[in-house]
């Protein structure tokens, strides 16, 4: 059994779309944010030292792992594979690209507008300055989906459920609209999906679907 430590409004809604899509048994334990902090509990560093969200407890095994792109590929293992690298080696590449690129690149400047805008006056500048930053990220995305339905190709991978979160943040507060038709078909494709809507019945509420 999969105990997932989700935390609302999280990176940790991947990771329940994902096990949706695997049909992975797993059990959810939700946590809320502190209301004036937006931080996550400290019940959590009962579970991990970090004290954050997603974490991953795998009963059978005695295992907890944290980071999403860790817990994504273990995953996969443990589905044998499954929503893994396609078999074409230059899909494959694309695969690792993108299921690293999520957070590796695209996340961090979209995190940092956020904190950005809960700061006055300094903020909204640093915002403004920040925007053409993101908005090459944002055209990157949309080139690449403009060749392909999926990240790496022509099926669903892990390498999207790690893009998720970070394209329904831009579309949320950084800019990402119809002006990127490629990019809001996808996004509208993996909303659409059974598993993802299974998800967010067992999330409770997500503000980014």
């Amino acid at each position: 059994m999969i105990v997932v430590h989700h935390l609302e409004n999280s990176r940790s809604q991947r990771i329940l779309w994902m096990l949706e899509e695997l049909d992975l048994p797993h059990e959810v334990r939700r946590y809320e944010r502190n209301r004036k902090t937006m931080l996550a509990p400290p019940e959590l560093r009962r579970i991990h030292p970090l004290g954050k969200s997603p974490v991953i407890e795998d009963t059978a095994e005695g295992r907890t792992i944290a980071e999403t792109g860790a817990i994504v590929e273990y995953l996969v293992d443990k589905a044998d594979g499954r929503l893994g690298p396609p078999a074409r080696r230059d899909d494959a590449l694309r695969y690792r690209f993108w299921l690293h690129y999520a957070e590796g690149s695209l996340m961090p400047p979209l995190l940092v507008k956020l904190v950005l805008g809960r700061v006055p006056l300094f903020g909204r500048t640093a915002q403004k300055r920040l925007q053409p930053m993101i908005d090459v990220h944002l055209d990157y995305v949309e080139a690449e989906l403009a060749q392909r339905p999926w990240f790496a190709g022509d099926a669903l991978t892990a390498a999207d459920v790690m893009m998720s979160f970070p394209l329904e943040a831009a579309a949320s507060r950084a800019g990402l609209d119809g002006s990127r038709p490629n990019t809001m078909v996808w996004l509208a494709k993996v909303h659409a999906r059974p598993a993802y809507q299974a998800a967010l019945k067992v999330g409770g509420p997500y503000a980014y679907a």
